[in-house]
């Protein structure tokens, strides 16, 4: 491929997303979801071509146009194609297109349908524009531009007031991250003089030892910069304490949840963390801080969705989970194991999640799993396809979700970080836990009688072929995937981590092929057992899951009611920020200072003309008097003058 015909890659959804919102309302309506796939479905083939070059070993990193030169700050519009560029590209545009297509089914008749194909159109720009990038001010753009776009997608019902408030919420809680992202670019460029990537990489060794002085202490540059940079990949890709805008964004419509926060949007912040790998590899701390946050995280959003009912909010702490083990494995250095669980998640989430919008078409819009039941025999390509999501993202030996989590569990464990070996314990600890709660609601939903409203009950069906073909497709993703890792021990080449070397290094644990085995054997024993205690509880006896809540009453309504993280953030932020805005903004600072001076110099005008006013009588004797008391007192300066030069 030429230089230029990577521009197209991007360029073609920007191009349906300009014709649909600009002539989608009057020209197209319910069609307009061909100019949306047509174009997704472009940039897919370019982005399979793309993939073929890299593999040929064709590696580019150019400028097309200089975009912004001030002073000694020059930023350009740039692409840098390389391993994980591929690898990214294939999943952005794979999963978009399947969403495009599945949203002709599950958006039909919505009166906002060509608004709902603009945005998604919007959004795949933003973030191949993000993958593509070669430079931190074009990664910027794009960063801003998809949490842009998810703000317009988690609200697109707006006249609801819930996914109003979660779009706000998104958003704000976004900024935060984005904040300290921020600050990370601008150090970079003062630190390094530029925002390229290959010329702040080439720059590293000049800054090794050196600190700068943050409010009086001494900090390692190196791990400043890397810091900021992961606040906003902690915003971005839901880890705590930045974790609370995800479960809420389940309010959009499920393609969204599917695109958005699954498969795309929520991993840039372990791309990020990837692309600029040599940046955290200085910095030792860093990385430990990222082996931790993500272990915790792990843990912390499994434990929530063991009692969550809404089963798209089950999927959504599902998310948060395995985005963790995401950044535990950047944490440890291995890089390229994260990037493979994130290609792996994205089959098996989507499908997880538009398998879990197929069961709301089915059930008219009730997400309770509490109210479902007996699916199975009403929804066969819908139950396969989310036992396949499941039994994925288990682990289970032969399935995408095994090669990839296991990866990850076995560099946490053989890595030369100390916190590796707490982050495994931290990481099987939620792989139980992963394959307990994927497989509860794979019970409560598809096996038993069913518990929801009898009138739901006599109409249940599956979806149209628009939605179960894009589930059948991410099915044979979720089993075939990963087979592209399979590693060493098993007898494969470990192909994915030979192939991305070249860009995020080699692993930094490496251990004997027995402990290897024992790991291996140990996490699989481990998802068995939740998915055998998810049959036991909720198949065998399922009187014991009320039993256990009831029993253990305290923890359930702190795990049901999410650790009250919300109602934290409510006291300690929220109320008080609206405390200084009534007090100190409203009162203080408006009413005030800035009204006292905008209406009280008018007022002090008004009370001296009023005073003035009373000098005018009409009375010429007033007048004359005023006159001449004015002369005396001109005639007695004068003279005073006079004397005193004498």
């Amino acid at each position: 491929m030429q230089q230029e015909s990577f521009l197209y890659i991007p360029l073609m959804p920007l191009v349906a997303f300009a014709i649909n919102i600009l002539l989608g309302r009057r020209l197209f309506k319910d069609h307009a979801h061909w100019i949306a796939i047509a174009a997704v479905a472009g940039s897919f083939v370019l982005s399979l071509l793309t993939l073929k070059g890299v593999l040929n070993g064709h590696v580019f990193n150019f400028d097309l146009y200089t975009w912004l030169s001030s002073g000694d700050l020059r930023v350009s519009v740039g692409f840098m194609i390389d391993q994980l560029t591929a690898v990214m590209l294939i999943v952005v545009t794979t999963i978009s297109l399947l969403v495009h297509i599945y949203s002709i089914g599950y958006m039909h008749g919505d009166n906002g349908y060509y608004r709902f194909f603009a945005y998604l159109s919007l959004f795949t720009f933003s973030m191949l524009m993000l993958v593509m990038s070669n430079n931190f001010l074009q990664l910027y753009f794009g960063w801003e531009a998809v949490g842009l776009c998810s703000y317009f997608l988690i609200g697109f019902w707006y006249e609801k007031r819930s996914a109003a408030v979660a779009a706000k919420k998104a958003f704000i809680v976004n900024r935060f991250g984005d904040f300290g992202f921020g600050l990370g670019v601008i150090l970079v460029f003062l630190t390094f003089g530029s925002l390229h990537y290959d010329t702040v990489f080439r720059g590293l060794t000049s800054i090794v030892g050196q600190t700068v002085n943050i409010l009086g202490i001494q900090a390692n540059l190196s791990t400043v910069i890397a810091l900021l940079l992961f606040c906003g990949a902690a915003g971005k890709s839901a880890q705590i304490p930045l974790h609370v805008w995800l479960p809420d964004a389940m309010e959009g419509p499920t393609p969204v949840s599917a695109l958005i926060h699954a498969a795309t949007m929520v991993t840039a912040g372990v791309f990020m963390v990837a692309r600029t790998n040599p940046l955290f590899n200085a910095s030792p701390t860093a990385m430990t801080v990222v082996a931790i946050v993500g272990g915790l995280t792990a843990l912390f959003a499994a434990t929530i969705a063991l009692v969550q009912n809404d089963i798209k909010r089950v999927i959504a702490y599902s998310t948060v989970s395995q985005l963790g083990y995401m950044f535990i494995a950047c944490g440890v250095g291995a890089y390229a194991a994260g990037i493979f669980h994130l290609y792996t998640h994205a089959f098996f989430k989507a499908l997880l999640f538009l398998g879990a919008g197929s069961v709301m078409h089915a059930m008219q819009g009730e997400l309770n799993v509490q109210k479902m039941g007996g699916l199975k025999r009403h929804m066969p390509i819908t139950f396969w396809t989310m036992l396949l999501a499941s039994l994925s993202i288990s682990g289970i030996p032969g399935l995408s979700g095994f090669f990839s989590k296991d990866e990850i569990l076995w560099r946490a464990f053989s890595c030369h970080n100390p916190a590796g070996v707490i982050v495994w314990m931290l990481a099987t600890a939620a792989a139980l836990m992963t394959a307990f709660y994927s497989f509860r609601v794979v019970f409560l939903t598809f096996y038993g009688d069913f518990r929801g409203d009898p009138e739901v009950g006599k109409h249940l069906h599956e979806s149209p072929y628009t939605m179960t073909l894009p589930l059948i497709v991410l099915g044979v993703g979720a089993v075939a995937a990963g087979y592209v890792g399979i590693p060493h021990v098993l007898g494969g080449h470990d192909r994915f981590a030979v192939f991305m070397s070249s860009v995020v290094g080699e692993p930094s644990g490496e251990g004997e092929a027995a402990k290897e085995w024992a790991v291996m054997i140990f996490s699989v024993i481990v998802s068995l057992a939740g998915i055998g205690g998810a049959y036991f509880m909720y198949i065998k006896h399922p009187e014991l899951p009320k039993k256990f809540a009831e029993r253990f009453s305290t923890a359930h309504r702190v795990l049901l009611n999410k650790y009250y993280v919300d109602e934290i953030y409510e006291l300690l932020i929220i109320r008080s920020f609206y405390w200084i805005s009534d007090n100190i903004l409203n009162r203080l600072t408006d009413r005030t200072l800035i009204e006292g001076i905008v209406n009280g110099v008018p007022s002090l005008v008004n009370w001296l003309g009023g005073r003035l006013r009373l000098l005018q009588t009409g009375v010429l004797l007033h007048y004359t008097m005023i006159m001449a008391t004015g002369l005396m007192i001109i005639a007695f300066y004068v003279l005073l003058s006079i004397w005193n030069t004498l």
